[in-house]
C-alpha cells in the first residue's frame, strides 16, 4: 500500500548535538523551504526528521531515546513517519535498523540528497548559503569545514564526518553575505577543526586570510572562532585577531589534557612545554583575550600523578572559559584497544574537582569585570532579565549578563555598552550606559 503524498504534510526537524549538527538542520531546513516544503524546528509536525549526535555515550543515549519516542508516536498514530539522520546513523546505521525498524529509513552525514528525496523534495546545488536558522536573529554558526584529519585516539569523529574538507572563501563569504541580509551581526565560526581550514584547497592553513575575507561584510560586526585544535596553529590568525575589530577577542581552543603520558596517548601531537608555550604566545599576542578550553578527564591509564599536573596547571593557567568531560571509551577509535580503569564514580569526581577550581577562577576574573562598562550583544527576554553577551562570550557555553527588564528597555538584536554592577561564578549583572 502507498504511503499518503507528502505534499501536504508539515516537516518537524529536530536537532541534538552540537552546533555543526544546528548547522546541518538549518541547511535541510533552507533546502526544505526552497522546495515549497513546511518545515519547523523541534514543533509540532506529522512528519519527522532527528538529526542524531554519535560523539559519546551521553550523546548517543538521548539520540536513540529521542527516535524510540517518536517511534511510539507514530505507533500512537501522531506523527506519520519518522526519519534518522546524522552522526548516530552514519555510526550506527546497521544496529538501529536492527534494533528500531519502525523508523521509515536511516540516512548518514553525506546523504542530504537521499533524505530530501525520500522528503518528496529535490537538492538545490544552487542554494549555497541559504539556510533556515534556528539560533536568535542575531547570531548565527558558519561552518567552514567537514571532517577531520586528526588521529585522536578517542575521538569518533572522523569515523561519522570523514576527511576534513574545507569550504571555499567565496562560498563562505556569499553565505555570511546572505546571512548578514537577514540581520545576523555574529558569526559564529565552527569546524571539527579551524587550524586545518585550508590545507586541502589552498595548501597552506588559509584561516587568516578567511578572516580577513569575512570582516569586509558588511552588516556582520563580530566574528568568532570555535574549535581551534593546538597542534600547528597558525599564529597569523593573532595578528587578525588584535588588528581587525570585528574579530573578537575569543579563542575556543580544545585542550583535552596536559598531562605529557596522557597527551601522547591520546596522539595530540603535542607536550605541556609546547601548549603551555602556544597559550603564552596568545596572551602576549592579544593582550586581555579570552580563551575557551575543554579537558577529559579519567582516560585509560590517567594515573592520580597525571591528573595532579592537570589540577595544577588549571590552576596556574587560569582560563576564562572551561569546560570537562568525562572519558568516553567509543568503539572502533584507538583508544578503545585500551583498558577503561578509571572507575566512573573517580572520572566524576576528578572532573568534579576541576570545575570547583574554574568556578573560583571565573568567580575572581568576574568580581575584576565590576564596575567595567563593556559592549554586550542582547540575546534574548528571559523572565526579568534582558539576557546579553560580551565579545568574551559565546552563546550556551559562556557567562551572560543579565540586565533587569522592569527597570530598563533593551532591543533583542541590538548593541548595549552595559556597565557591570554585580557579579557570580558565571553572569555578570549590568545596566545600560546611554552613548
Amino acid at each position: 500500500m502507498r504511503a499518503k503524498s507528502l505534499k501536504n504534510n508539515k516537516i518537524n526537524v529536530v536537532t541534538l548535538g552540537c552546533s555543526k549538527n544546528v548547522y546541518d538542520s538549518e541547511v535541510l531546513m533552507g533546502q526544505l523551504r526552497a522546495n515549497n516544503k513546511e518545515v519547523v524546528h523541534e514543533e509540532e509536525g506529522n512528519i519527522v526528521v532527528i538529526n542524531t549526535c554519535g560523539f559519546i555515550n551521553n550523546a548517543k543515549e538521548e539520540s536513540v531515546n529521542t527516535i524510540l519516542e517518536y517511534v511510539a508516536k507514530k505507533e500512537e498514530g501522531a506523527v506519520d513517519k519518522v526519519f534518522v539522520t546524522g552522526c548516530l546513523s552514519e555510526r550506527y546505521k546497521p544496529d538501529l535498523e536492527e534494533e528500531i525498524p519502525d523508523v521509515d529509513q536511516y540516512f548518514g552525514t553525506t546523504d542530504l540528497p537521499q533524505l530530501l528525496k525520500a522528503l518528496g523534495a529535490d537538492y538545490k546545488h544552487e542554494l549555497i548559503g541559504e539556510r533556515l536558522t534556528t539560533t536568535p536573529k542575531n547570531y548565527a554558526y558558519l561552518k567552514i569545514a567537514e571532517g577531520c584529519d586528526r588521529p585522536c585516539s578517542f575521538c569518533a569523529i572522523p569515523i561519522m564526518r570523514g576527511k576534513h574538507r574545507s569550504t571555499p572563501i567565496e562560498d563562505l563569504v556569499l553565505e555570511a553575505e546572505k546571512l548578514a541580509a537577514n540581520g545576523v551581526k555574529e558569526l559564529i565560526l565552527i569546524a571539527q577543526d579551524l587550524t586545518y581550514y585550508g590545507l586541502d584547497l589552498y595548501k597552506k592553513r588559509n584561516l587568516a586570510e578567511l578572516l580577513l575575507a569575512l570582516v569586509k561584510v558588511n552588516g556582520i560586526e563580530w566574528i568568532r572562532l570555535h574549535y581551534a585544535f593546538p597542534t600547528g596553529f597558525p599564529v597569523d590568525v593573532l595578528d587578525v585577531i588584535k588588528n581587525e575589530p570585528k574579530v573578537c577577542n575569543y579563542i575556543d581552543i580544545p585542550l583535552q589534557h596536559i598531562a605529557d603520558p596522557i597527551l601522547k596517548s591520546m596522539r595530540r601531537g603535542t607536550t605541556k612545554a609546547k601548549t603551555t608555550k602556544l597559550l603564552q604566545q596568545f596572551k602576549e599576542k592579544v593582550p586581555g583575550m579570552a580563551i575557551r578550553t575543554t579537558l577529559i578527564v579519567g582516560y585509560p591509564g590517567e594515573t592520580e600523578e597525571d591528573f595532579q599536573t592537570l589540577k595544577n596547571w588549571v590552576a596556574e593557567m587560569r582560563f576564562d572559559r572551561l569546560g570537562c568531560f568525562t572519558y568516553s571509551h567509543e568503539e572502533n577509535t584507538h583508544a578503545y584497544n585500551l583498558e577503561d580503569d578509571v572507575p566512573e564514580d573517580v572520572k566524576q569526581n576528578r572532573a568534579n574537582q576541576i570545575m570547583e577550581i574554574q568556578s573560583q577562577i571565573s568567580w575572581e576574573l568576574n568580581q575584576e569585570k565590576i564596575g567595567k562598562t563593556f559592549n554586550c550583544i542582547i540575546d534574548r527576554k528571559e523572565g526579568n532579565h534582558f539576557v546579553g553577551r560580551t565579545e568574551f562570550d559565546s552563546p550556551d557555553v559562556d557567562n551572560e549578563v543579565l540586565i533587569d527588564a522592569s527597570k530598563h528597555y533593551l532591543k533583542i538584536g541590538d548593541f548595549a555598552m552595559i556597565k557591570v554592577i554585580e557579579a557570580t561564578d558565571f553572569d555578570l549583572i549590568g545596566k545600560p550606559i546611554r552613548k
